[in-house]
């Protein structure tokens, strides 16, 4: 009965930390350091509202999830990718 309700209540949680890794991985500048993978990431995150607007919460559950884990590689990348005006010209 618990896991019945579970997968019936929105992924509230999910939504927001897909949101949330997607805002931190574009202040990162992974626009232009990983554009793939960023938009892997907004791509699931909008099946993932469309699901969730759709009442069909397990699948919108996994695309948020795997927007966030789009949205880490792409934070990822960018980190791996520095700015050079960041670097020390010596």
């Amino acid at each position: 009965m618990v896991v019945a309700a579970c997968e019936t209540a929105p992924p509230v949680q999910e939504m927001s930390d897909a949101r949330q890794a997607i805002a931190v991985a574009k202040e990162a500048g992974a626009a232009e350091k990983a554009a793939i993978h960023l938009r892997a990431a907004e791509v699931y995150l909008a099946s993932a509202e469309q699901k969730l607007s759709d009442h069909q919460y397990s699948q919108a559950r996994y695309n948020a999830k795997q927007a966030k884990m789009k949205a880490l590689d792409a934070l990822k990348a960018s980190e791996a990718h520095p700015d050079s005006s960041t670097e020390d010209p010596r």
